[in-house]
């Protein structure tokens, strides 16, 4: 009888072990599977398979950890100081009322009949050459002369054998300034071996220089050729139907390929994928290192192979350099450290997705390693596409450097570590089409309190946060008007000082008044 009272008490025993057991079972299989489709056309992205860390080789991951997992929710602050500082951090400046009007003035007229061609032969990275370009439409315009698709630099320190339409849509550009320029693909045939004039254009040139001395060389010869593009054309004082179209060529006409803006739009997809994003423009590659003479915390070999580039390469003028006094002057870019510590005072948390927007970075790793503490999610072109979606662009730096150019127009906060061509690109871009934030750090006053935490003078905390915060209240890339030439300086240094016009196209190309004549939503399309 006792023993029949048992049965039931162990039958409910196993009932409840299997019962448990299978509780456990679905729990784990639920953590261990766990599958994310951002969308179809993604599937390479979320199929890559990771490979050995390279110290070396910092942008040549195949893919960070986090890809196979579910994106990040977006950061919040740690701290007490809540969700309306973080939304702070993000807060595009006010566009104070200003858009684009590239519209021509109403006395604006076609083109007049032309009087020969110009051949063009840019010079420099992807930046240089672009607004190279851009002055050159202009230039076409002043001496009425038909431009000739522009031949890109293939000699420079990036070796790249791109041709225009490998970078630019060059349908697109011809029929944009059609109103505007005649544009050709090539010097008709029976023209090829015609006399010609080979000129470097003076730097910073006005109209009266264009319009009197290099017209005048239509009375000898039916081709010109400008050997240099860069700066050619004064950032001031130019009519305003000129500035105008310097505009309509930069910001309407010169587009990238359709494959390149494609690749393009998908990176940003990706990075929108983990919330808003910084572009960190971070010139700490090699050319720009051997270029500037800055070795801050180099090794004694690493500083003379730096030294040793320069001095090889013949185009590259200075070649003694105090690197202590370039770095005391502002006139180096930041290291992956520095901005590190940069971000964090600023408040950026560590969760923050970050686009590096580079090069391969000079020491790889080594370098990286402490920005990368700071910042886990930091991700490049190289990591956020495969092997196979890049291998069109790789081994085409200036083609990189056009994605690498996208993703930073398009991202909710822009900060450059150097004022090169790119950031002043790409500030220029943003400033007109009134996008995000863009922070330009003060690299002189930063190196001063870089210094001092170096030796024991000063710790991070709030005291060099609200230091640096107040550094750069005022260095937002809202709208303002243009900044001449610096006070005091003569000759070429005066224009020289003066700022870029494409770093800041007002107030030739954007109004208060004038309804925009631009689709400014995206420029990836």
């Amino acid at each position: 009888m006792q023993r029949h009272k048992w049965i039931p008490l162990v039958l409910l025993r196993k009932l409840l072990t299997v019962a448990i057991c299978s509780i456990a079972f679905v729990a784990l299989f639920s953590v261990h599977v766990h599958v994310v489709v951002p969308s179809s056309k993604d599937h390479k992205f979320n199929d890559k398979i990771l490979t050995p860390h390279d110290l070396q080789s910092w942008t040549r991951e195949l893919a960070p950890p986090h890809l196979s997992k579910a994106p990040l929710p977006t950061p919040k602050l740690n701290g007490s100081r809540g969700d309306s500082d973080y939304e702070k951090l993000w807060k595009p400046p006010s566009n104070r009322g200003f858009l684009p009007c590239t519209k021509p003035t109403p006395n604006y007229t076609t083109p007049a009949e032309s009087q020969g061609y110009l051949l063009v032969h840019t010079n420099g990275g992807l930046n240089q050459m672009r607004s190279g370009i851009c002055d050159m439409v202009a230039v076409a315009r002043i001496i009425n002369a038909t431009l000739v698709i522009p031949e890109l630099d293939k000699r420079s320190f990036w070796q790249d054998t791109s041709n225009f339409s490998d970078i630019f849509d060059e349908e697109h550009f011809m029929n944009s300034l059609a109103n505007d320029v005649k544009i050709i693909k090539k010097l008709p045939k029976e023209l090829v071996n015609a006399t010609r004039i080979v000129k470097q254009f003076i730097s910073w040139s006005g109209m009266d220089y264009y319009a009197n001395e290099i017209a005048s060389l239509w009375e000898d010869y039916q081709v010109i050729r400008a050997s240099k593009s860069d700066s050619r054309l004064a950032n001031n004082n130019l009519p305003p139907d000129i500035q105008k179209l310097r505009c309509r060529a930069c910001y309407e006409a010169l587009r990238f390929s359709p494959r390149i803006e494609q690749m393009g739009k998908l990176l940003v997809e990706r990075m929108r994928s983990f919330g808003p994003y910084i572009a960190l423009h971070l010139r700490y590659e090699k050319d720009m290192l051997a270029f500037s003479g800055c070795t801050h915390n180099l090794s004694p070999d690493e500083a003379e192979e730096l030294r040793m580039i320069r001095e090889n390469t013949s185009y590259w003028k200075i070649k003694d350099i105090d690197p202590r006094e370039q770095r005391a002057k502002g006139f180096c870019p930041l290291t992956p450290k520095e901005v590190g510590i940069f971000l964090t005072a600023l408040g950026y948390p560590s969760k923050t997705p970050i686009y590096v927007a580079a090069g391969e970075i000079y020491g790889g790793e080594y370098y990286m390693a402490e920005l990368h503490s700071r910042y886990p999610l930091l991700m490049s072109k190289e990591k956020l596409a495969s092997i196979e979606e890049l291998d069109p662009f790789l081994n085409h730096a200036s083609q990189m450097a056009a994605l690498d150019y996208i993703v930073s127009i398009e991202s909710d906060v822009f900060i450059p570590s150097y004022s090169g061509n790119m950031a002043r690109a790409v500030e220029g871009h943003r400033r007109f089409l009134g996008r995000g934030r863009t922070i330009s750090p003060d690299r002189k006053a930063l190196v001063r309190l870089f210094d001092k935490l170096d030796q024991g003078a000063m710790t991070e905390g709030k005291k060099l946060s609200n230091r640096i915060i107040d550094l750069h209240r005022r260095r937002l890339g809202s709208p303002r008007k243009r900044k001449g030439p610096i006070s005091g300086t003569k000759g070429m240094d005066r224009f020289r000082s003066e700022e870029a016009f494409y770093a800041n196209p007002l107030p030739d190309c954007l109004c208060r008044t004038e309804p925009p004549h631009l689709n400014v939503s995206l420029i990836v399309r």
